[in-house]
């Protein structure tokens, strides 16, 4: 880690909501330093979030949390300092980042300080890009996943199966026990989701899709759903709960306000839960990062990892994420 007063650290920063290459910019500061709980993490990689690019844009509800936010909430690198109340012994610690941009110090920097809670050890052979994929999509995945209790035994519908959240969910909950129905909008995403550990994946915009996920479930309804646009996929999420189901939803992108059909769910007693990742319960962000833990010092959790861009082509990767490319977008410091 450098020292001294002429030290300096770069990092990627919007004053403004907008497009990303009218708001976006790159500056340096001296290294920050971490205060009390705190530590500084020397970042190598730092992920992009739909959450991410739509906060900058302005959208919806997602407002800036400072003056100045420094880009991006998930990240991975290796801790280089601490604050006071923090073990010595943690410098040197590789650690992948949740909810850095809490205070607008995001990991699009060659330096951030996050509260000590906010670093997770990152066990060997962990790349530092699987560390910048987990955050916000395995966190959200598990608790949409697992918050109403164990999935053994249970039918599991994941729409999007192939999506950043989608991924992680298809693989929790086959290794839990459950059979895992995905949906995909193409031949290519339907495979990667059979290739994750979905039993079946189906395409969700076809004529009889309620009755081909049905039929794939003996013509019974399914017990959890994981859903990635509520509003779009309402209907045929109510066609294909089974009795007391629960309906996870962590977005509602492409219909983000739509009417609630009380009489069509309350036969089914059905659960509706919003999962959002930033503010998960402590109980279920403690059990998601002992999962995720242990999943990769197992090593069977696979990560969909995309197109890395430097730092200096930081407009590129959020427009290469706002696209829907393939795979997690990382931007890579060192």
């Amino acid at each position: 880690m450098p020292h001294g007063s002429d030290a300096t650290s770069r990092y990627a920063y919007y004053d403004e909501t907008g497009a990303a290459r009218d708001v976006i910019g790159l500056a340096a500061r001296p290294v920050p330093r971490p205060g009390e709980g705190e530590v500084l993490v020397e970042v190598h990689r730092s992920g992009i979030n739909p959450s991410d690019t739509k906060r900058r844009a302005g959208w919806a509800s997602y407002k800036p949390r400072s003056p100045r936010m420094v880009l991006h909430c998930d990240g991975a690198g290796v801790i280089v300092a601490v604050g006071e109340g923090v073990p010595a012994s943690r410098v040197g610690e590789r650690v992948w980042l949740w909810n850095a941009e809490t205070e607008g110090q995001g990991t699009a920097a060659d330096h951030c300080v996050v509260p000590s809670g906010h670093a997770v050890t990152l066990p060997e052979p962990a790349s530092f890009d699987v560390g910048a994929c987990l955050g916000v999509p395995a966190c959200t995945a598990h608790r949409a996943v697992f918050a109403d209790g164990p999935v053994e035994g249970q039918t599991v519908l994941v729409q999007g199966g192939a999506g950043a959240v989608g991924a992680y969910a298809v693989q929790f909950a086959r290794r839990a026990g459950a059979r895992v129905i995905a949906t995909g909008s193409t031949p290519e995403k339907r495979q990667v989701a059979l290739d994750l550990g979905a039993h079946v994946a189906l395409d969700y915009r076809g004529p009889d899709a309620a009755a081909a996920i049905l039929d794939a479930n003996g013509g019974r309804g399914v017990d959890r759903v994981v859903e990635v646009d509520l509003g779009e996929n309402l209907a045929l999420d109510l066609a294909v709960a089974g009795l007391n189901a629960t309906i996870a939803s962590y977005s509602s992108t492409r219909v983000r306000e739509f009417a609630f059909p009380y009489y069509a769910i309350a036969p089914k007693g059905l659960n509706f839960r919003i999962v959002q990742g930033y503010c998960l319960p402590e109980r279920a962000r403690e059990e998601a990062i002992r999962d995720i833990g242990a999943a990769l010092a197992e090593g069977w959790l696979v990560h969909r990892i995309g197109a890395v861009f430097p730092l200096e082509e930081i407009v590129a990767a959020h427009e290469a994420a706002e696209r829907g490319d393939s795979g997690k977008v990382l931007v890579a410091l060192r």
